[in-house]
């Protein structure tokens, strides 16, 4: 169990290499809706509105019976670091675990990440798949 606290009420999921295009753009594209909704379409960047800021316990699983929520990741480094929203790639910097949030490595291909919150308490779950994209009309919320 790790503590995850956030300051833009999301809790983000993604493979650093995925989304190093972002790089140089500003630290808060995906505060607009529509650049967070492609990235989560896309496969890039899993962002959970969580509905407050704060701490959040971060807890990994094998797999979720009920999920909440299922967003498909494309993994392609082996690399993937869960943490703040205001944590993703931009604006300059790359994520890194001094202010939160923790890298977890699992092996390089699509996973269904499976996710559900009670309260202060977010589960995930990185369950293997074959598809790396999803088809979302609105942004996703835990």
């Amino acid at each position: 169990m790790t503590s995850i606290v956030t300051g833009t009420a999301t809790v983000c999921v993604f493979d650093p290499a995925l989304v190093r295009h972002r790089l140089d753009d500003d630290c808060d594209w995906w505060s607009l809706p529509s650049a967070e909704l492609a990235a989560v379409n896309a496969g890039q960047v899993a962002f959970f509105n969580v509905g407050g800021d704060g701490a959040y316990e971060l807890v990994l699983h094998a797999e979720l019976t009920e999920p909440q929520v299922v967003v498909h990741l494309a993994v392609v480094s082996g690399r993937v670091f869960i943490g703040a929203g205001e944590d993703v790639t931009g604006g300059g910097l790359e994520p890194d675990t001094a202010y939160g949030g923790l890298f977890v490595d699992v092996p390089a291909g699509n996973y269904r990440l499976q996710a559900r919150r009670d309260g202060a308490h977010i589960s995930l779950a990185f369950v293997p798949d074959a598809r790396g994209s999803n088809a979302f009309g609105d942004l996703v919320r835990i």
